[in-house]
């Protein structure tokens, strides 16, 4: 099954508005609906648990309001942020020790980071707390077998971490000015923490041989030699976005995520088996079986409250609205399971990329253009309060809902993309 992610992460230090931006394209089996979720912030009594996809834990006295991409099956996010501004995404990530067959799901680690941590270093903290005493494990496919370890981007406004995992053991980085990572191990000798006896643990098995002033490789030791994932392609493209933008912003993030090796203007088809080229960063299911099914881009500053810009499905034929943390979702947004649903703002955006599949060198480049130019407006309404609160966030629904209906009757009535209303 060829499902991945991408997540990409630039300090404030190295963006124009001088926020952290954290972005991430989610790739799921192609008809996963992957609707949003909002987890408003709760106490909890003594003794209380939560239960994950597979794993009944302790749950924290205290938990953040926090917002994630959830498939639609599954506890845990995709990608979230928080209310203090923590963002963090998940890969899997493909090591030689084979997965356990239950455990906390990397996308439930990802949101018991998000609930728990007010800061990224908090939330590093959190999941591999989590990881050492519950471990990692059980199936990420509906009614599947699909097992990986995992690896994260955690931010906030003033720090990023790399976090690579295998069973109960894993790395961190801490991220100097800009990062990204795929399905692929990124963390070598240039670790910054570790797991407790990670060295013993890879020398035991044969994967690592320690020797004298040579200092422990994690990509060495732990990556499996045999990936399934043709991930080093993403991953270049994303190291040459962040290399080749001198200061990005939220735009910037958007297009790359839409990317088809033209900068998210122009389709070409991509991100495909047997492509000369690679996989492009943005994924569609033919011939492969996955799909992006979900992107967010955040911008982390010290600003309260925290605005996510949102895609539901592939995103180079959707729209990124920006979503404050803590306001109530509509429900197109929250809707949505493993069937067709009308009043599901998800299954209706798919059925807008389906139909720009149908001709995506001619299609997909007039739906971009509605899209960026709705995207623009939106970015100058931002600044304002209005923006923030669930009534203008209901309306943006409306009018994407209204927008999504008139390019698709267009196209399939054989007519250009105009705006629309």
């Amino acid at each position: 099954m060829n499902t991945s992610c991408d997540t990409l992460v630039a300090l404030g230090s190295d963006t124009r508005s001088g926020r952290t931006l954290f972005a991430k394209n989610s790739d799921r089996p192609a008809t996963e609906c992957q609707p949003l979720q909002a987890v408003p912030a709760r106490r909890h009594s003594s003794g209380a648990t939560v239960r994950c996809t597979y794993l009944e834990i302790p749950e924290a006295p205290e938990t953040l309001a926090v917002l994630g991409s959830r498939p639609w099956w599954i506890w845990g996010f995709e990608h979230g942020v928080n209310e203090s501004g923590v963002a963090i995404g998940n890969e899997a990530l493909h090591t030689r020790e084979t997965p356990a067959e239950t455990g906390l799901l990397g996308m439930d680690l990802l949101r018991l980071g998000l609930e728990r941590g007010r800061t990224a270093d908090d939330a590093k903290r959190v999941i591999t707390d989590l990881l050492e005493r519950h471990g990692q494990g059980g199936s990420a496919q509906h009614g599947g077998r699909r097992f990986y370890h995992n690896s994260f981007i955690i931010a906030d406004p003033g720090t990023a971490w790399v976090l690579e995992t295998s069973g109960r053991h894993w790395v961190a980085r801490r991220v100097h000015g800009r990062a990204a990572i795929s399905n692929l191990a990124t963390i070598g000798d240039d670790w910054d923490e570790t797991s407790p006896g990670i060295e013993a643990y890879a020398a035991e098995r044969g994967w690592w041989r320690p020797e004298p002033g040579r200092r422990f490789d994690f990509r060495t030791a732990f990556e499996n030699p045999e990936p399934r994932y043709r991930a080093e392609a993403r991953y270049d493209a994303s190291c040459r976005f962040l290399a080749a933008t001198g200061r990005p912003g939220v735009l910037e993030m958007q297009r790359h995520l839409r990317d088809h090796y033209d900068g998210g203007i122009i389709h070409r088809p991509g991100r495909k088996d047997g492509d000369p080229q690679g996989w492009s960063v943005c994924m569609h299911p033919d011939p492969a079986t996955g799909a992006t099914a979900a992107a967010m881009v955040a911008e982390l500053g010290r600003e309260r409250p925290v605005i996510a810009w949102c895609a539901q499905t592939t995103p180079c034929t959707s729209v990124f609205l920006p979503v404050a943390v803590g306001v109530e979702l509509p429900e197109a947004l929250t809707r949505g399971a493993g069937e067709p649903d009308g009043r599901s703002a998800w299954w209706l955006m798919k059925a807008l990329g389906d139909e720009v599949m149908g001709d995506p060198g001619g299609r997909a480049p007039a739906v971009q253009r509605v899209w960026h130019a709705w995207e623009q407006e939106l970015l100058a309404e931002v600044t304002t309060d209005r923006a923030a609160t669930g009534q203008a966030l209901a309306d943006r629904v409306e009018r994407m809902l209204h927008r999504r209906e008139a390019l698709q009757k267009q196209m399939a009535a054989g007519q250009p993309a105009a705006h629309g209303g």
